[in-house]
């Protein structure tokens, strides 16, 4: 193998690493807003993790992150407004991506 053919390998495969990340931790996210919506919902223990699974699930629905935004509000009603959701969803995608980060290693 050439030089040129084992960088593009390697390219390849720190695209193909990061991108795994990116999902990891976008699935993480989404876990920790479910965990966080459970709460207010009151849903502790099975349920919670279940109800967790729900809405990582939703992110399948479309691209982007508004689909679990839409289930969370449709599921929270006046308890949070979307933006509130939004917010919180920015603030557990930085704890997210840390955990993930930390399993790698």
């Amino acid at each position: 193998m050439s030089t040129f053919d084992d960088r593009e390998q390697a390219f390849e495969n720190k695209y193909a690493h990061d991108e795994e990340m990116k999902f990891k931790a976008e699935a993480r996210t989404n876990k920790l807003l479910g965990l966080w919506a459970a709460e207010l919902l009151g849903k502790s223990g099975d349920e919670a993790n279940a109800y967790a699974a729900e809405v990582v699930k939703a992110d399948f629905e479309e691209a982007g992150h508004e689909d679990v935004v839409r289930k969370v509000a449709a599921d929270l009603g006046e308890m949070a407004d979307a933006d509130t959701i939004r917010a919180k969803r920015t603030e557990l995608a930085i704890v997210a991506k840390g955990q993930v980060m930390t399993e790698v290693k």
